[in-house]
């Protein structure tokens, strides 16, 4: 290890010089195993590796998380997978998936778009099963603690042997007062320590106060999440993982509109409709879920006119009607909720129900607190308020 780290450029090509140091004189906890990292690669993996390392303590499960421009596109602890979720995932031909390669599979899975390019961080040692996953994705890099050897070779082999690989010393301890530069001025403010465990999750404020225990563990991973992604944000889970993030929105209700879209896009993923496409043979990954996104939503023809669906499909598929899609998304059910700051209408209660929603975490305090709760006792939606803001900039 070593004191700095000088990097190629900063946010942007000309922003130069640029480099990681420590203030204090002591060695990076970081190590590159290969490739070089980027600044922004470095600003994902620091925090990418922060929200793990919470998800493992708070469930005592292996986690993963898919990083894109310091915020996450997915993020979910290691378990198993349905048959549904591994074709939708795309990883059905792996065969029996470790608990980390699980866990990337959600976390990449929930929302492929995003993902695309992303930077991994992996709560613990990476396996061979995850290497091989992560090997056919697009990625720009990983952190982890440590690697298999074998592992190790794999993830070199990308991108012609420039991946960047990242080792983190998992027992480095960062000092609790922390510091940014804007604009020439420094900001200084204790490190965000705040240990989020299912004390928070106490304080059940509507009629409805059953939380079954694996909806708290839900519910754990959905505030963790926030943590570490840009404000305003919200965030839906289901079954250990987000499947729906809505991050840096200036409004509340566009966060809720955002991350309820996404998770509506990754359930009817889930239909028939969906799981019957007939792609043509070697169509690149991103082509196939780009195709799958825009057949989803509104702009359905831009796949299914002629000239262009003989490029993707083997077969026309038909239309995906509203209808169709308005039935199937009602069977999603005991979807969990967090927002990172208090909901101030019951509006976002109203378009959080449309997603599923049946669980919510909040922090409350809002002088419109009666309101949502009101909203949540309409639908029998039971939510805590945990008294904690999770802002993050």
């Amino acid at each position: 290890m070593a004191n700095e780290m000088l990097l190629k450029y900063g946010c942007n090509p000309n922003q130069k010089p640029s480099k990681v140091f420590m203030e204090d004189g002591s060695e990076l906890p970081i190590t590159v195993l290969n490739g070089k990292a980027g600044y922004i690669n470095l600003l994902d993996a620091l925090n990418g590796w922060q929200l793990v390392k919470e998800l493992k303590t708070a469930t005592g499960v292996c986690a993963a998380t898919s990083f894109k421009h310091v915020s996450p596109a997915g993020a979910a602890i290691g378990r198993p997978l349905s048959d549904t979720l591994k074709k939708i995932y795309w990883v059905d031909d792996l065969g029996e998936l470790s608990p980390l390669a699980s866990a990337y599979a959600r976390a990449r899975g929930a929302d492929r778009m995003s993902s695309y390019g992303d930077f991994i961080a992996l709560s613990d040692k990476v396996d061979v099963c995850t290497a091989k996953m992560i090997q056919r994705e697009v990625s720009d890099g990983i952190i982890a603690p440590a690697y298999d050897e074998e592992a190790l070779e794999i993830l070199k082999s990308k991108r012609k042997g420039t991946y960047c690989i990242l080792q983190i010393d998992e027992n480095y301890t960062p000092n609790p007062i922390e510091h940014k530069q804007v604009y020439g001025v420094t900001f200084e403010q204790g490190r965000n320590e705040l240990a989020i465990d299912k004390n928070l999750l106490s304080n059940i404020v509507t009629e409805n106060k059953n939380i079954p225990a694996d909806k708290l563990d839900d519910l754990l991973i959905s505030l963790i999440t926030l943590k570490y992604t840009q404000s305003n944000s919200v965030c839906y889970v289901k079954d250990g993982q987000a499947i729906g993030i809505g991050a840096g929105q200036q409004s509340r209700i566009h966060c809720t509109r955002l991350a309820g879209q996404k998770a509506d896009n990754w359930w009817l993923r889930q239909s028939p409709q969906v799981l019957n496409l007939q792609f043509v043979d070697n169509i690149r990954r991103a082509d196939r879920d780009n195709a799958i996104d825009v057949y989803i939503g509104d702009e359905y023809e831009d796949v299914l006119r002629d000239g262009e669906w003989q490029r993707i499909f083997k077969v026309k598929p038909e239309i995906f009607t509203v209808e169709e899609k308005k039935a199937w998304l009602a069977k999603n059910t005991d979807v969990c909720l967090g927002s990172d700051a208090f909901f101030p209408f019951g509006d976002n209660i109203e378009r959080a129900k449309k997603s599923g929603v049946a669980y919510i975490a909040e922090p409350g305090g809002s002088i419109r607190d009666d309101n949502v709760i009101e909203t949540c006792n309409k639908y029998q939606i039971a939510m805590a308020f945990t008294g904690i803001r999770l802002f993050h900039h």
